[in-house]
Parts: structure tokens; sequence; C-alpha cells
């Protein structure tokens, strides 16, 4: 801190303290001189780079606890948390976005050729490319620059390709680099003990590899990477914290699984520095070994392989070094017949075949020590009885098999926590004796699936459940609301209806849901509830974040009780009567009452409802990023009709369905309000 204090009062005046650096000045010192110098000024000071919040804490309530009228001070940081430290609101954040495109380029061409149009036709694409894989970051974009830089008149296209290449693969070495390689090394050096396997076990995926996050986490679990000595403790939601920490100190990138998707944002990626460095210290630690289409072939050391990637089906495998193999990952399809025998592998705990092109996995049984195995769109038709020697499998990935019925021995994998499965594979008798499951998905259920519903709620660890319900009597809906009335950990509730066009009678207004509930999504065609059930409110349903509900008719009073709740984030509402044609748009839902509702909300998605954005009123909806509602064309012919879109202070983007033919004119009053407000939003429009 002596050191923080000291660059600050050089700053201030370095006339003055042209020798501050050099004094041995205690701590409190330094804090008086500080306050004295400020005292009675104006200022502005920016703090750059702050990684600890107790550092912050001190700088705060020390040197700046008395705050002169009409000063500011301002931090920046890599890390989430300490941002957080440092305001007061959450609306004083400030999250810097990645350079466009055209910056990007901008800074690249200025630095390499001084000029923003001295590129050379022939180098265009790989420029593009190269700013691809920097990913807007500037200091990526500089480092990679300014190594084009040196002599780029003597570099061939060919070598920039090689440069392009390298990116990410742990193959540059080069002193332009050094300034970005030290950044990127105290990023990791700072991370606690817990979190660097975490980051290194990164390296295992390829370049650019969209990474889900519940698929990560239990194969860290698997690893033995998270850990905890209370046994009351969620492995998962441990891990969750892990991921999220990762994030927050900018080590790895949330994706949306689909694209820009907002409320999706269950994937990550590493960008090509982060995943560069990280490669390279795997492979000094031999943490991890891969096989890619960079050349290298099975590495020749002494020292055990104790995980493995492979990235390339032209590579030979050579399986008699893999007795200590603990990892086998592949992520290419036609790999699997050159491994002689899997099996040999006796102290595997992680055995990764997602998309490989293998039909018979009879070997499993035998690999004791297995704790995660994924066999996602594989070709396997069954698993062989000897699955239930597996005591410490913790996931099973049936998803996309051709697997019609599981084992009766899966009842006996008793610490077996994530099982994912299609809704078409029946599950054996006994479903209830897998006590320890925390993520089930997605369980097909039906009338004649009695007993199947009823073992449901003796599964009490369930964090996450998606259930798809085809034909459901009374006895069954008693059923299935009883087992889900037991489920008090339940976080995750997606339920799709999978029936004729009828009303839902599933979960009656006398059930209650768990506190715990943040995501309940009821998915259907032609089904929908009636009414909002009762027991969807603010006071039972108090962290609810994500909400997909179709109900017969929307009224005013339901969008005013769903704007209370809340941790609201994620919001899509369905009225099927205009949806499916039986009542016609004739008025535009009525403004709201309070201007506190929705206070976190950044997605919503009205449908059918003419939910115009002048209905939420001014201070309401603050955080609210993507909207979308139903608008009649002919409300624009209205007197003081107002579309409000000026007071969303954080709206990017905008989608519409028009009514009417004729939609000219409520395209062009669309396309003038948008670009009216301060964010220019992105507009879409559905003319019906």
């Amino acid at each position: 801190m002596k050191k923080v204090f000291k660059n600050i009062l050089y700053e201030l005046n370095k006339k003055k303290y042209a020798h501050i650096r050099n004094e041995e000045w205690e701590e409190k010192h330094l804090i008086d001189e500080l306050i004295e110098f400020l005292n009675g000024k104006r200022y502005l000071i920016i703090i750059d780079d702050i990684w600890d919040k107790e550092v912050w804490k001190l700088i705060k309530c020390t040197a700046f606890s008395k705050k002169s009228p009409g000063s500011q001070l301002i931090t920046t940081t890599r890390i989430v948390s300490v941002s957080e430290a440092c305001c007061s609101s959450m609306d004083d954040i400030y999250k810097m976005k990645p350079l466009s495109d055209d910056v990007s380029r901008t800074l690249f061409y200025k630095r390499v050729f001084s000029d923003e149009k001295g590129c050379s036709q022939e180098l265009v694409q790989v420029s593009k490319d190269i700013l691809k894989k920097c990913g807007g970051i500037p200091l990526a974009i500089i480092s990679i620059a300014s190594l084009l830089a040196n002599n780029h008149r003597g570099k061939t296209k060919d070598q920039w390709y090689a440069l392009l290449n390298s990116i990410g693969r742990g193959l540059i070495e080069d002193q332009s680099l050094e300034e970005m390689k030290k950044i990127l090394l105290f990023s990791y050096y700072d991370l606690p003990s817990y979190l660097k396997p975490c980051l290194l076990y990164l390296s295992i995926f390829p370049e650019d590899h969209k990474i889900m996050r519940g698929k990560l986490i239990w194969r860290w679990i698997s690893e033995g990477f998270v850990y905890s000595a209370k046994p009351e403790t969620s492995l998962y939601e441990l891990g969750n914290s892990y991921f999220s920490e990762l994030v927050n100190r900018s080590m790895i990138q949330l994706i949306g699984t689909n694209g820009e998707d907002e409320e999706n944002l269950e994937a990550c990626r590493v960008h090509d520095m982060v995943l560069d460095l990280i490669c390279t210290l795997s492979a000094e630690e031999n943490f991890i070994t891969i096989l890619d289409d960079t050349g290298r072939k099975m590495p020749n050391l002494k020292s055990k392989i104790r995980r493995l990637s492979i990235h390339n089906s032209n590579i030979d495998v050579d399986t008699t070094r893999m007795a200590h193999v603990r990892s086998f990952t592949i992520f290419t399809n036609n790999v699997v017949g050159k491994v002689l025998d899997i099996s040999s592998f006796q102290v595997l705990r992680v055995l990764d075949l997602e998309g490989c092109d293998v039909s018979d996995v009879g070997y499993v049984g035998n690999l004791l020590h297995l704790r995660y195995l994924g066999l996602k769109d594989t070709h396997v038709e069954e698993l062989p009885m000897e699955i239930g020697k597996l005591q410490f499998l913790f996931t099973l990935d049936l998803r996309g098999t051709k697997i019609k019925e599981l084992s009766s021995s899966v009842i006996l994998l008793r610490r077996l926590m994530c099982l994912y499965v299609d809704y078409t594979m029946k599950l054996p008798s006994g479903i209830g004796n897998l006590t320890s499951l925390e993520m089930l998905g997605q369980l097909g259920v039906s009338g004649l699936d009695l007993d199947a519903v009823k073992e449901l709620g003796h599964l009490t660890k369930l964090r996450v459940l998606r259930v798809l319900c085809n034909c459901l009597d009374e006895a069954s809906d008693k059923a299935l609301e009883e087992s889900l009335g037991n489920l008090h950990k339940l976080e995750s509730l997606e339920i799709e209806i999978f029936t004729e066009d009828e009303l839902i009678n599933l979960l009656s207004k006398d059930w209650v849901p768990p506190l715990t509930l943040r995501k309940l999504d009821f998915r259907s065609v032609y089904s929908r509830f009636q009414a909002l059930p009762l027991w969807i409110n603010p006071l039972s349903l108090p962290l609810l974040t994500h909400l997909r509900i179709k109900l017969d008719e929307v009224r005013w009073e339901v969008i005013q009780l769903l704007g209370a709740m809340p941790a609201l984030c994620v919001l899509e509402i369905w009225d099927y009567s205009k949806v499916c044609g039986c009542e016609e748009y004739t008025v535009e839902m009525p403004a709201l009452s309070s201007s506190a509702l929705f206070p976190c909300v950044t997605v919503c998605r009205f449908i059918g409802i003419g939910a115009v954005p002048s209905m939420f009123p001014r201070g309401s909806a603050p955080r609210l990023k993507h909207l979308l509602f139903a608008f009649s064309a002919e409300w624009i012919s209205r007197e003081n009709f107002d579309l409000g879109m000026r007071h969303l202070p954080s709206l990017q983007r905008v989608e519409v369905n028009i009514i009417d033919a004729d939609a000219s004119e409520a395209e062009a009053a669309l396309r003038a309000v948008v670009e009216d407000h301060p964010n220019h939003p992105i507009l879409a429009f559905d003319i019906y």
C-alpha cells in the first residue's frame, strides 16, 4: 500500500514529490500527506487496475474518506467483484466492450503500416483473420501489430499466415509479446490455488470451442478440482462459484448458447491469448497432453500422460503409454478406431466421446474409477449391465444416443449426481434410488408411468429438473405435483407439455413452490394456463430470475404483478388468444402504475401482447436490453400516441410484431423512435 500512496502523490505533483518513492515514510504519514494535499481542492483521480477489494477499501476509507464537492474518483479493474466494491450503485459501473471491427482494424493498420490505408490487398484477409483472433482486446492487437511492425515489408503473406496459425497454441516466442505475456502471467499467478488447475484444464478444449458451463463443472468435479469437506455442500454449486470467479477475473468469456443470447449465458470461451498461455503452462507441468493439427505427434516423454485431448483424427495414438491416463477426450469423430484398448486405462476418471463415431462401449463397466462418462451424440445403442459397477460415477450423459431403454443396473449408481437422457428413453424401475442426483433431464413422463412419477419425489437433492409430459391424466397430474413438492432444493424446473390444444391443469393453485426456485420454464405448442397460477408471485418466488409461460389471456394486472418480482431477469409471456388469432389487437397495454417495477429485467418478450415501451413508467426497467412486443399499425394514427423508448436507458435490441398488412407508416415511426434513442438499438420487424 505504501507504493500505491507514493505513486498517487507523485502523479498529483511530480515536482513536489519528485523523490517520494525513495522516502522511508510510514503508511499513516503518506495518507496524512495525501489528505492535506487534496484538502479544499476539486480533483479527478483515476486509479488504474485495482486487483483487490481490501486494497480499495483502504484507499477509500483513509485517503479519500472526505471527498471535496465536485471531485470524482474513477477506478479500473478486470475483476467484477472489485468493481462492485468500488461503487455504491450498479449503475455507476461501466463495462468496457471489445473494440469494434472498424476500430480494431484502424488500431492494427496504424501500428503496422503507420497509415490505415497502407495495407496491401494481399494482406487484407490475413489481417482480418489475425484481428478475429485478437477478439477486440487492445493489448492483443497492439502486441501482435508491434511484432509485425518491426519488419512488415520483409514479411511475406505466408509468414503472416504462419503467425496467424501460431496464435493460441503456445508457439509464439517473440520479445514484442513479452509485455502481454507478463500481464497474463500476473493474472494467472494472482489466482487462488484452487482456481489454477480449473483454468489450466480449459486447455483440453480446441481453439474457439464453445465450452458449456455445466459440462465443464461436472468435469472439474470428476477430476477432483472441486472438493469440500462438508458433506452438505453441493459440489456443483461450489464449482459454479469457481466458474463465476474465472469470469469475474476476465480469464474466460461468457457467451450465449445461441450466439448473442443474453438470457442464456451458459457457455464460455477462452481468448486465444489466454489459451496460448495455459497451453504452454499445461505442457510445462505435464498437466495436459494435446494432439492437434499443428504437426505434433505423441510427445516422446518419459513422463506419464495424465490427461490426453485429441483434436485431430490423423494422429497415431500410442496406447502403450496410457496406463496412467486419468482423462481421455476426443474432439474428432473417427479416432476411436485407432485407439487400441480403452479398457486398459485402469485409472481413468473422465471419458468423453461426445460426437464420436462409436457404437460399442461394452468395456466401460471395467473402468471402475470412472467419474464422468460422456456419450452424447454417439451411435451407442445400449449400456452394458456392468455399468452398475461404476460406484464412483458422478455424471452420465446419454443425450443423442440410440439407447431406447436404460440398463436396470443404472439404479445401483448411488453416487450419480448428473443424468442426461432423452425423453424417449425408458428408465428402469427404482429410479428413486438415485438419491444423490442433483440434475436430471430430460425425463419423459406420461399417464403410463405413474410409479416413475412417484419415485421422482425421492430425489430430494435435485436442483435442476427437465420433464416432458405427454398425455397425463388426473392421477399423474396429482402424483407429479406431490413429487415436485418434495424437491425443496429445486432451482430450475423446465416442463414441456406435449398434448393437444387444451388448458394446462398441472400444478394447482394450492401447490407451494420451493423458495429456492430461480428458473421456471413451461414450453408447449398449443397448451396454456387459463390464468397466471396464484403461486407465481413475489412472496412465493423471491429468487425467480427466469420465467416463460403461455396464458389463455394476458391482462394488465398480470404484467403489473410480474413487474414486482424482485429478481426477475428474463420474462417471456404469451397471450394465446392473440397468437392463435381468436381475438384481435384492439388496444395497447396501459401504463404500469409504479416506476419501481421490473428492477432487474434485461429481456422481455411480450408475444401477442400490445406491451409498447410507453407502458414502462420512467425509472422502471432500468436494465432492460432486449424488448419484444406486438404493435398494431393503426395505433400510429391515434392522437398523442407515444412509443416511449427513450426512457429505457439500457435498450439494445427491439423486436416488433406489426399487425396489419399496410405497415409502412408504422415501420417509419418505429425507425424514427429507435434512431432518436441514445443507444440506437437494433430494430427487427415481423409483419402479420
